[in-house]
């Protein structure tokens, strides 16, 4: 039963992963582009992450406190590096496309 739980969280993951780059190379646009890593991305390092956590507390029988610390590091980490990369663009008026919501100033 383990196996089948670590497979579906590594293939969740590995899906989210590959939704995060699809969408970070596909969007037109700066702003757009944040969701891919900062979405999706972070949701498929996670989903592996806890699939990595979970195989070797059952190995070593007991809790993997590495995969926990980085995936607690990791939620905190990237909605606050996309806020700031979004702050810069906006301080700096990057170029967006008609569809990309004007910022009222």
């Amino acid at each position: 039963m383990l196996e089948w739980i670590l497979s579906a969280l590594i293939i969740i993951g590995a899906v989210f992963t590959l939704i995060g780059s699809i969408g970070l190379f596909k969007l037109p646009d700066f702003y757009m582009r944040l969701h891919g890593p900062t979405k999706a991305t972070t949701l498929g390092v996670g989903a592996i992450l806890i699939a990595s956590a979970l195989y070797f507390g059952f190995k070593e029988d007991g809790i993997s406190l590495h995969e926990v610390l980085i995936t607690l590091f990791l939620f905190i980490t990237a909605p606050v590096s996309a806020h700031l990369m979004a702050k810069a663009a906006l301080h700096i008026e990057t170029r967006r496309i008609q569809r990309t919501r004007q910022h009222p100033k």
